[in-house]
């Protein structure tokens, strides 16, 4: 009887191992994910390149940073692979690309003069970035999808890459640069400001629209060919600076919430954020 009981025991335990062991291994979907880490590795190699002085390098590799960065959210959307996992995975390696790496090529390229004010600017930028990011997740399902709640982080890590082709175009010289500390300090704050900034995520290019956006868009490559350096950055300025300036002066719609549900049915931030609460843990 002693010896049966022991047997069933330790089935018991055996059993009871396999189970745990089931809830706590993960499967992931390694494209979109595997995506999301040459994000981070352009991320990093932004960081090792401002380190060594080659900021021009660390620059576009923040931007290649950028394209891997909208294409892992495509592709999980188009292959039916987002998850929960893939979430908390894209915010950690954007925390890297877009907040410390563009962070660090700030005060070194620009704001070490500055001494300890420079690496606190430099640190508020990465925070502010951060926070902005933990600040979507906890708000995607229920933000409307056409506008952003406060400047997009990639924008922001944009503006510093871009900024640094158009000082270095213009020939000048940004160290110790008044303009570019005050740039710094502005681009943390809207990015954990509430003003509303346009995804045009709600636009269809695949349907047929007025003969005019053609035009327009014909326009813009013009003028970005005409000096790309600086053109984009002054693009990317002007995105940022209107939405601040719409959000001081109260301009535009009144800011919508999405009902959770249809939240979850819905286009994320750029990326595979977008969680289906009904999915097994299992397939994450």
């Amino acid at each position: 009887m002693n010896d049966s009981s022991q047997r069933q025991n330790d089935s018991g335990g055996f059993s009871h191992a396999r189970a745990l062991r089931r809830r706590t291994g993960i499967h992931i979907y390694v494209l979109p994910n595997l995506i999301t880490t040459l994000n981070m590795f352009f991320g990093f190699f932004a960081l090792i390149y401002a380190i060594r002085g080659e900021y021009i390098w660390a620059a576009y590799a923040i931007v290649g940073a950028a394209v891997f960065d909208l294409l892992d959210g495509r592709v999980a959307r188009l292959t039916h692979s987002t998850s929960k996992f893939g979430a908390e995975y894209d915010s950690l390696c954007d925390v890297v690309s877009f907040g410390v790496a563009p962070g660090v090529l700030l005060y070194l390229w620009a704001l070490q003069p500055f001494g300890r004010l420079g690496w606190l600017v430099s640190f508020l930028f990465t925070a502010c970035g951060a926070l902005r990011l933990a600040r979507f997740n906890v708000q995607a399902h229920t933000i409307e999808k056409g506008y952003f709640q406060g400047l997009p982080i990639p924008m922001a890590a944009g503006i510093v890459a871009s900024s640094v082709l158009a000082w270095r175009d213009l020939g000048w010289d940004p160290q110790q640069s008044v303009l570019l500390l005050t740039m710094t300090v502005l681009l943390s704050f809207v990015m954990v400001s509430n003003f509303r900034y346009r995804s045009f995520k709600d636009m269809d290019f695949r349907e047929r629209l007025p003969f005019w956006y053609l035009v327009l868009g014909v326009g813009l490559f013009a003028i970005i060919a005409i000096r790309p350096e600086v053109m984009l950055f002054l693009l990317f300025m002007t995105y940022a600076v209107l939405g601040a300036v719409f959000g001081v002066l109260g301009l535009g719609r009144t800011p919508k919430r999405r009902p959770a549900e249809a939240g979850a049915a819905s286009d994320g931030d750029d990326l595979h954020e977008l969680i289906d609460p009904s999915q097994d843990s299992s397939q994450h």
